[in-house]
């Protein structure tokens, strides 16, 4: 009934219309219509599906983003569910590609999602597929695969926008060829390596014990051959003797590799390892002058001690919190032991098994190469007198985790995505790198302006060019006389051609001129660096991305994709000094902080060169053949990181 009015007639009620407000409706009045539109018809790579790839890849499909390809070749394991939210308990074993893009889906219908399960360095993401994006997201936790993208993107000439967490820690970074500097401008750490006299004969911590076992002995027993990257292999003569110790070492556990599945074989382990090495160590007197020498141990006389551990095997097994008793420890050694013996002998009583599939390695979730590496360190520690460490700790160390913190990730994520909508309006005069550190005494995000390229860069600091070459028919010849000589303008001057193999030619190297490129390794997507190995006016370096011609070329096998002759820059007359280590406004340098000057360096934000760094060009070795204008969101520094929206 409708409400009476003053001289009680009836009100008339006019119905109001209610606008039909849909999804994009508010993605437009958020972004302006002009980045909205932008941002439905990107079409987007996202490498890496883990910790920052799940909340990225829901911030993408929220936002609009019209295509999103992902590319993970992990599987999702138990440990991954604390903070990758996509997944849950059911999922574990199965592709972290599939999985996501099967939960993100739900989120956002209209968005096409394209998952790939498979190794973004497979041949199948060439140069021209990055092409066919406008812009590609690391969502990476290595070295290796970050540099690769860093490498295609710029070959490819597509944005990069970089991120990384470390713990509470954080950087989102945009990378522009020819723009902003890219992920290798500035120099990054090699992994911690220890040098093998220490991991064999002196160990003084618990990681030297750890390392031990994960990368020496577990390998030797079950694995394939010795993790050459845990071990420092420096070559002066005290090394040099104790590497020829640890090979000979090596072949007797190798004998005894062969008695795997035995009632022996736990007790010749035990003795080689625990008794014979360690009586042979204590004969070398002079190498205990100043510290106590290792107390070898007895298998049968521990075993006996160990009745009542034995008793207790489970809860023992279970109890990965505790600090393990010596005796405790045997039990895991023995239980373990028995647990990879009989998956070896499975595998190869399997008639579809084979030798390939008996190896096992080093897995952090792995229960039984777990235990093994925990007891064999901790039983080894015990005879050197370093501290033992629960098996929760070993994993820490072994599995070089970092702890994960989700919340991070999840503001990693979204500044990926502010920064996308600067590179998406090309305005990279506008885009910053951004550092998250909780830590610093002022402001959570901080942010510098994107540095400039480094000139000395040995990835974006060369000129790069694509060539189109007929592998069946093309030699090294050809390469040199034909593009090298002729269009790119080197004439007579010295020069050297390398892949990542090695040197393919230089004036001393001549043996490879009359191979065929594919002789050489060279296939589609190989790269080919040019060095001009003059003294006055040299050229910078030249790389050139190979392109498999579709058909046969009809004049020479190898052709330039550009027209007439290149004008190749020369290098800088002068180098250019190194930068400023980056900081966030409180002193704490990109996104890092430091313990006693030591900087804390992951595979997550990146370093920045500090005074007196130099940026040194791998070591080179000489190889025969080789198998619209539209509102932005900005993070302003003058608001003290607060975000602001320009609404004009």
């Amino acid at each position: 009934m409708e409400p009476p009015r003053a001289n009680g007639t009836a009100a008339l009620v006019v119905p109001v219309a209610v606008p039909n407000l849909t999804r994009d409706s508010f993605n437009a009045q958020s972004l302006g219509c002009g980045l909205n539109a932008h941002v439905k018809q990107a079409r987007v790579l996202m490498v890496g599906a883990g910790g920052i790839g799940c909340e990225l890849l829901k911030n993408l499909v929220l936002t609009g983003f019209g295509e999103v390809h992902i590319v993970d070749l992990d599987t999702i394991d138990l440990s991954n569910l604390n903070r990758q939210f996509l997944f849950r308990h059911e999922h574990i074993k199965k592709s972290k590609a599939l999985v996501a893009k099967e939960a993100a889906q739900r989120f956002n219908p209209n968005v096409k999602i394209v998952a790939h399960h498979a190794n973004i360095k497979d041949t199948e993401f060439n140069i021209g597929w990055f092409s066919s994006f406008n812009l590609v997201f690391n969502a990476l936790d290595n070295l290796e695969a970050r540099r690769h993208v860093n490498k295609m993107c710029l070959a490819a000439d597509v944005p990069l926008i970089e991120s990384g967490t470390t713990g509470f820690n954080g950087q989102v970074q945009v990378i522009k060829k020819g723009v902003t500097a890219c992920y290798d401008c500035s120099p990054k750490e090699t992994p911690k390596s220890f040098p093998v006299c220490t991991i064999r004969s002196t160990p003084s911590q618990p990681i030297h014990c750890i390392v031990w076992g994960k990368s020496y002995l577990l390998n030797e027993i079950f694995g394939a051959s010795e993790d050459e990257s845990a071990f420092d292999h420096t070559s002066d003569g005290d090394n040099a003797n104790e590497i020829e110790e640890l090979k000979r070492e090596s072949a007797a556990l190798r004998k005894i590799r062969q008695s795997v599945g035995t009632s022996e074989f736990p007790q010749m382990l035990f003795d080689k390892v625990f008794n014979t090495d360690i009586v042979r160590l204590r004969s070398m007197e002079d190498m205990w002058k100043d510290r106590k020498p290792p107390e070898p141990l007895d298998y049968k006389s521990l075993k006996e001690k160990a009745a009542a551990a034995i008793a207790a095997k489970d809860a023992v097994l279970k109890d990965g919190q505790k600090i393990w008793s010596l005796e405790e420890n045997l039990v895991v050694f023995n239980d373990s032991l028995e647990r990879l013996s009989k998956r070896v002998v499975d595998t190869k009583s399997s008639a579809n098994g084979s030798a390939d599939d008996a190896i096992i390695t080093f897995d952090k979730d792995d229960e039984d190469t777990l235990d093994f590496v925990a007891a064999s360190a901790n039983i080894r520690s015990s005879l050197f007198g370093i501290d033992r460490k629960s098996k929760f700790d070993i994993k820490q160390m072994a599995g070089n985790i970092i702890p994960a913190i989700a919340t991070t990730n999840a503001i990693v994520a979204g500044l990926c995505v502010l920064e996308a909508f600067k590179v998406l309006k090309g305005e990279y005069s506008q885009a910053k790198e951004v550092f998250l550190t909780p830590f610093a005494p002022a402001r959570l995000l901080g942010s510098d302006k994107s540095r400039e390229p480094n000139p000395n860069c040995p990835v974006c600091g060369v000129f790069q060019q694509r060539i189109c070459v007929d592998l069946s028919r093309a030699t090294l010849n050809d390469l040199v006389e034909d593009i090298l000589k002729v269009e790119l303008g080197y004439g007579d001057k010295e020069i050297s051609v390398r892949n990542d193999a090695g040197i393919l030619y230089d004036p001393d190297e001549t043996d490879n001129l009359t191979k065929k490129l594919s002789e050489l390794g060279i296939k589609s997507d190989s790269f080919l660096t040019i060095a001009d190995e003059e003294d006055d006016d040299p050229f910078v370096d030249v790389q050139l991305a190979i392109q498999e011609a579709t058909e046969p070329l009809p004049d020479k096998p190898i052709q330039g994709t550009w027209s007439g002759i290149i004008a190749v820059p020369t290098k800088p007359k002068a180098a250019s000094a190194p930068a400023q280590p980056a900081t966030n406004g409180n002193g704490v340098a990109n996104g890092k902080h430091t313990l006693d000057d030591e900087v804390l360096e992951t595979s997550g934000p990146i370093k920045r060169p500090r005074p007196g760094d130099d940026t040194e060009s791998p070591t080179i070795k000489k190889v025969k053949t080789a198998p619209a204008d539209d509102d932005v969101v900005l993070l302003d520094d003058s608001a003290g990181g607060a975000i602001i929206i320009d609404d004009d």
